[in-house]
């Protein structure tokens, strides 16, 4: 794009609409997010959390991809070497159940289709929503790296879950075997124990009596499910529970079915809690599976895959659990089994994916041996070696979770996902592993094979994603160069999904960790604190809001609220005001703009004599660069926006700029030339400093500023310049500032319009203030509007006056006719109500000892400035009433 002069006119409003689309087409066209241009520089890398092809982004990615966004842009400028490599996740259940719900919508289904011709539909689904998602980062404005955009279903990423897989088999860290895994009988398929979601359910607890199989007693246990005993094998108790040691070994008979199962003793009983005997479901319950495997107990299984009672369940089979359990009930009722019901509470997991309650249910599934694995993720942790995460209180949860992992089922009864590269030998039964497509048993040399039917857990492929989306298992330049990566951004909801799934498989496939750092946010919930949901329809559509309100605006606010591992709260208000902010950077620089007619940006000149507005906005600008550099490298961006917000609406849009007027207006050419290198320079430096946040306006602005290069994209970040620093410019602008306030102040209490002229006296308390006053009356005199200014050490104070008092000096505004004295006197008596309270709270603060032993000296030391301080004003304006009264 040909560079833009200096004093072209800008808009006199901001339209993002227009910026946007404009803007990010010429970054594209021009490549600037593509990695690899800068060889030898250091390399800056994030890999995008892959959202799922499941339909649009909500909020909740916005913010994740927009702090993603602010760190890379950033670090590019800073000369980094940087990729953001994006991509999507094929998402597994979640898709499949889309798909399934779209056809059933057409009049068909998944199961008329068949297998290849549903995959086939997937993948329509799945270009779809890949693009609709593609168009959504490029409206909220995210560099990426489309050159090397991943789907974790692409070949390349296939080959890496294989070689993982075989890996892993090899080594005996995979295996087939019949247990206890979560069911959901909607989905019709197994799930992960991090894919239940536990809800605190308003159940019933049944207490059953089961008759001794001699006649010679009974045995009461409690169940939350009695469909379940028509599974029962066993009732247990604890080894040295005396009320039950004449029971151990005896047969119990099951109520209904008549079936004899042993009573048995096992440590895992609770002898406290009830009757100390429980009911033993081998098929039904995981824990009861453990003890069956102890003790050798048969596995009933009762139900079928959809929930509903099995030829094992005798004349209850075809009933629905649900069913089953009111009609088993009534019959324990009659049979005068039943001793009583009582109301219960109760965790009840339900998936994470359809919602339906989660069946314990015993079935053949691969699993991955997780033992090994957590064990080295968890050395690397312990030995500072590990992943930094921020905050860090999340390291404890990772530790918590992976120090007391399960083994995970892998094996997912779908057809949308990577297929498990086993085959079996329709003539042996042997189990073939490959990274090939296999045609031959490894025993027995038969081609007579079939494929296992199940496919892999979502998170298995995608807990390889920081590495295989850079070429492994192939030792490409990318592998080499980007990975491991530096930091990863991602909400608290998957640090056991997969956060720590992609430690163990970094570890175990590259030796390395797959980042340096995690950077853990909360979830976005509405202006109430609810969580976003559509049964509360309390959503947001991030592209309604940028449509609204603008992408700037929208990033600006979600990434500047929140705070690292905290939730964030969505105000539209907040948004608005993020306007409002855009807006204000737009009409400073508009008129900046307006003012650097023919300015060139080899004009800029800062060498000469500056004002002292000049040496302070400087000032200003260097502790914002420092300040915002050292807290966006903390990931502190909440404070960081606190710092770009009141540099740029306070000091330099409402105080440098109006006093650049000055200047600007004035006839000495050489201060105006002056001040137009400050201001373009200041203005440069800024567009720089907000561009990771508001990228579209500060490339418009930019570019309209006198400037080198093609784009704010790759100018160079701003750099903290210590030969800038001026304290002495900062403690006269605070000066000056302090009584501008003041009489503006002052004119407000008596509704005296700044167009009216006004007598100012100020009393400064010694040559070194007056000093001051002496240098920069100019900025008093435009902003104060005096018909006559006084500056006078030995100034006796004037009859009949308002009055202030600031550091420094006393103001005195001799208003005959305009003032009430009475009116005045009050409100310096709830000016001294104010001071007093300040004077007795750094009192307060200085007198307590545990205060004066820890804090740091300089905090100390400015406490006491601060004593001294209000002490001195109070004085002064005690002394004032004494002459009002007087």
């Amino acid at each position: 794009m040909a560079e833009l002069k200096s004093g072209i006119e800008m808009p006199t409003t901001y339209n993002p609409k227009d910026a946007e689309q404009k803007w990010y087409d010429y970054w594209l066209k021009n490549k600037y997010f593509e990695a690899g241009k800068r060889k030898d520089a250091e390399t800056y890398t994030i890999v995008i959390p892959p959202p799922n092809v499941t339909g649009m982004l909500h909020i909740g990615h916005a913010l994740t991809f927009t702090l993603q966004d602010i760190l890379i842009r950033m670090k590019r400028m800073q000369g980094y070497d940087t990729l953001w490599l994006p991509g999507t996740d094929h998402a597994g259940i979640a898709t499949q159940a889309k798909v399934e719900q779209k056809l059933r919508e057409e009049g068909t289904s998944g199961h008329v289709l068949g297998r290849e011709k549903f995959i086939e539909k997937t993948w329509e689904w799945k270009e779809k929503y890949a693009g609709t998602i593609r168009d959504q980062w490029s409206k909220i404005g995210l560099s990426l790296d489309y050159s090397r955009e991943r789907f974790t279903l692409d070949e390349g990423l296939s080959e890496a879950v294989r070689e993982v897989f075989v890996k892993l088999y090899e080594k005996g860290y995979i295996y087939r075997g019949k247990y206890i895994i979560n069911w959901d009988p909607t989905a019709a398929t197994a799930l992960s124990d991090i894919e239940v979601e536990y809800k605190e359910v308003q159940g019933k607890l049944y207490h059953l009596q089961y008759p001794l199989a001699d006649g010679s007693g009974t045995i009461t246990v409690a169940t939350t499910r009695p469909e379940t005993m028509l599974g029962d094998t066993a009732v247990a108790v604890y080894p040295s529970d005396e009320r039950y040691a004449d029971m151990i070994g005896k047969k119990i008979r099951l109520p209904i079915i008549d079936r004899e199962i042993p009573v048995i003793a096992d440590q895992y009983v609770d002898k406290e809690f009830g009757s100390g005997a429980v009911k033993i479901t081998p098929a039904h319950d995981p824990n009861d599976f453990e003890i069956g495997q102890r003790h050798e107990l048969p596995q009933v299984l009762v139900m079928d895959e959809s929930g509903k009672m099995n030829e094992n369940a005798g004349k209850y089979q075809g009933l629905d659990r649900f069913e089953c359990r009111k009609q088993i009930v009534k019959d324990l009722e009659a049979q005068g089994v039943l001793v009583h019901i009582e109301d219960h509470v109760h965790q009840v997991g339900h998936s994470e994916r359809s919602g339906a309650v989660v069946e314990p249910y015993l079935s053949t599934q691969w699993f991955v041996k997780m033992e090994p694995l957590a064990a080295e993720a968890i050395k690397e942790q312990k030995s500072n070696q590990g992943v930094k995460f921020v905050p860090d209180r999340f390291e404890k949860i990772y530790l918590g979770w992976i120090e007391n992992v399960r083994d995970w089922c892998i094996s997912r009864q779908l057809w949308w996902g990577h297929r498990i590269p086993a085959w079996y030998c329709e003539d042996c039964g042997e189990i073939t592993v490959s990274r090939e497509d296999a045609t031959s048993c490894s025993k027995c040399t038969s081609s007579n094979l079939k494929q296992d039917e199940d496919v892999l857990d979502t998170w298995f492929s995608s807990a390889l994603w920081p590495f295989s989306t850079l070429g492994w298992p192939m030792e490409t330049e990318d592998l080499k160069r980007y990975y491991p990566t530096d930091v990863l951004v991602t909400g608290y909801d998957i640090i056991y999904f997969w956060v720590a799934r992609m430690i163990f498989s970094g570890l175990e496939f590259t030796d390395q960790n797959p980042f340096n750092d995690v950077l853990i946010h909360g979830l976005v919930r509405d202006s109430e604190g609810r969580k976003m949901s559509k049964s509360l329809g309390n959503g947001v559509d991030p592209l309604e809001i940028i449509e609204k309100y603008g992408a700037d605006a929208m990033r600006f606010m979600i990434s500047t609220g929140s705070t690292p591992g905290q939730d964030l709260r969505f105000h539209l208000e907040k948004v608005e005001q993020a306007r409002n902010f855009a807006n204000k950077i737009w009409n400073a620089s508009r008129f900046a703009l307006m003012n650097l007619e023919g300015f060139t940006y080899e004009d800029i000149d800062l060498t000469g004599n500056l004002d002292t507005a000049d040496q302070w906005i400087l000032h200003r600008l260097n502790e914002t660069i420092q300040g915002v550099t050292r807290l966006m490298n903390s990931y502190d961006f909440g404070e960081t926006g606190r710092l770009l917000y009141n540099f740029i609406w306070d000091d330099l849009c409402d105080w440098y700029i109006e006093i650049a007027k000055l200047n600007l207006y004035g006839e000495d050419e050489s201060a105006k030339k002056q001040t137009q290198s400050v201001l373009s320079y200041v203005l440069d430096q800024t567009m720089r400093l907000i561009h990771p946040f508001m990228p579209f306006i500060s490339e418009e602005i930019w570019q309209h500023l006198p400037h080198q290069g093609d784009s704010i994209v790759l100018a160079e970040w701003p750099k903290f310049d210590k030969d800038k620093i001026n304290p002495e410019s900062v403690q006269q602008m605070n000066l000056m500032m302090d009584i501008i306030r003041a009489v503006r102040n002052i004119r407000a209490d008596v509704n005296v319009p700044m167009s009216k002229e006004i007598e100012l006296c100020i009393k400064p308390k010694d040559e070194q203030v007056l000093s001051i006053l002496e240098k920069n009356k100019t900025y008093i005199s435009r902003f104060c509007n005096p018909s006559k200014l006084e500056l006078n050490i030995e100034m006796e104070t004037p009859e009949k006056a308002m009055s202030a008092v600031v550091t420094g000096a006393e103001l005195y505004l001799p208003l005959a006719g305009l003032i009430n004295i009475e009116q005045e006197i009050k409100r310096l008596e709830k000016e001294i109500e104010t001071l007093n309270k300040e004077v007795e709270r750094v009192d307060k603060k200085l007198s307590n000892q545990g205060f004066i032993a820890k804090a740091p000296a300089k905090v100390i030391e400015e406490e006491r400035a601060k004593q001294a301080d209000y002490s001195e004003k109070r004085e002064k304006v005690l002394e004032r009433i004494k002459e009002l009264q007087g």
